[in-house]
């Protein structure tokens, strides 16, 4: 549950209600951040420019006539393509992203001495994914391939395919060190700092939720016949002709956020950091399949007919009997490493004011709420602790490229540098709940004597 720093829009002041007025000026936040980031002795908060699976850097043109970057007009050239015998031509190149029962085709590269390996997205030629595939006795066909996007100045299209019953090319690409890679892996294990990596992990989560929500419809809601692909796979129709019901990806409000590494926990639509009226205590939480020493945000689902305001006093209240008042926008984060039922996933991150204190604990959410104090949040902010972790993912990815793959829990690497368990810690970096709980722990270091003021930052700062 980390939210990247802060909300998107650059004009609008966030006013924080408490006892008196609150502001933080989102400038004095990068100071304080940039003085802390990555050290080993000081507490930490991530400055991001989006959040983990978003700033997808594919672009997704909208389908013009003659185009050959757009959607339909690449698929038409995919397909004469297929139908040749030879190798093909280089303008536009496509570059093929198969995926088997919803993990990403990865590669990796040893790193430095001073650095985690790197993961890469397992990209192919067509004409090469073509020839693994004829080896394998299957046939290419252009409906079985989802458009991704384009880079223009590249000039090429990228693809995405699911090969889940095709178990014949596992040991074929194993043999060019290639692995299928579980999602969340790759999540942890990309390094927040490089902007390249981000882009290819919001490149996959947008992939994955394509290919996910094309499996769960299949046929049509309305009349039951099977659905076709359309425009490249960006939608789907109903194949009677008395229907043709129109079909999109849809985002679920049913999200799946609290993350423990390895342990994906349940999770629902809105999450937020319940703030007391003094503004030095945030109320935070634990599920019984939290692995030990986690703490995370609330969360909870939103009913119909709710607002998400509503669904933050709601579930707060029903999980720990605190009434909330003011509720305050922070970010959003697609999440699409939830089950592959509810693919297309959105978090709504939000501040929350208590209005009341006393804890009542609804066991049957959570196995315990208890209000910290900001220094015993700052202190459970270790940078170390979070880049350890991303490093020890890398080097599983690593091992699995190379076919040894290497079964190691995530949680034992949240030691301090003593050797001592940290008394608790939160999700890393890729999640919203971090970041949520981040920029409310370090806004005493924005502030310019007095109150300090929050304002939303500007589009130069973040793209959140």
């Amino acid at each position: 549950m980390l939210s990247l720093l802060l909300s998107s829009s650059s004009t609008t002041s966030l006013v924080l209600s408490l006892s008196a007025k609150l502001y933080l000026h989102s400038n004095s936040i990068r100071r304080a951040l940039s003085s802390c980031i990555f050290t080993t002795t000081t507490t930490m908060s991530i400055n991001l420019q989006s959040h983990a699976f978003a700033g997808n850097p594919l672009k997704s043109k909208t389908p013009k006539a003659g185009d050959p970057l757009s959607p339909t007009q690449a698929l038409e050239t995919l397909k004469s393509r297929m139908l040749e015998a030879t190798h093909f031509p280089s303008s536009p190149d496509f570059k093929v992203l198969p995926f088997r029962k919803g993990r990403p085709l990865a590669s990796s590269s040893d790193g430095t001495s001073d650095s985690s390996p790197n993961w890469h997205l397992g990209w192919l030629g067509l004409g090469d994914f073509k020839d693994l595939l004829a080896k394998s006795g299957v046939e290419l066909t252009g409906d079985s391939l989802v458009y991704l996007g384009s880079k223009a100045e590249d000039d090429v299209v990228y693809w995405a395919i699911d090969v889940s019953d095709e178990a014949k090319l596992v040991p074929e690409l194993g043999g060019l060190r290639f692995s299928f890679v579980e999602l969340r892996t790759l999540m942890v294990a990309t390094d927040w700092a490089d902007d390249d990596a981000m882009g290819q992990l919001a490149v996959a989560g947008h992939a994955r939720a394509l290919l996910e929500w094309h499996g769960i419809s299949k046929f049509c809601g309305r009349c039951g016949e099977k659905t076709v692909p359309k425009e490249a796979g960006r939608r789907k129709q109903c194949s009677s002709e008395l229907c043709k019901q129109r079909i999109y990806p849809r985002v679920d409000p049913n999200v799946d956020m609290f993350l423990t590494l390895q342990l994906i926990l349940d999770s629902k639509v809105v999450i937020m950091l319940v703030i007391d009226r003094e503004n030095d205590r945030a109320l935070l939480s634990r599920q019984s399949r939290f692995v030990p020493r986690m703490w995370s945000c609330l969360a909870g689902f939103i009913e119909p007919g709710e607002s998400l305001e509503e669904a933050v006093r709601r579930e707060t209240w029903e999980e720990t009997g605190i009434e909330v008042g003011e509720v305050i926008y922070h970010s959003s984060q697609p999440w699409p490493v939830g089950p592959s039922s509810i693919p297309c996933q959105l978090m709504v991150g939000f501040f929350a004011y208590a209005k009341s204190f006393e804890i009542n604990v609804d066991k049957e959410e959570l196995e315990d709420a208890t209000w910290h104090s900001r220094e015993d949040v700052k202190k459970a902010l270790v940078a170390a602790e979070y880049k350890k972790a991303q490093k020890t993912a890398a080097s599983k990815v690593e091992q699995m490229c190379k076919g040894v793959e290497k079964i190691q829990s995530f949680s034992a690497d949240f030691n301090v540098e003593s050797g001592e368990l940290a008394p608790m810690f939160f999700p890393g970096p890729f999640a919203i709940a971090h970041h949520l709980i981040s920029s409310w722990a370090f806004q005493d270091e924005a502030a310019d004597g007095g109150y300090a003021r929050l304002k939303k930052p500007s589009s130069s700062f973040s793209n959140l």
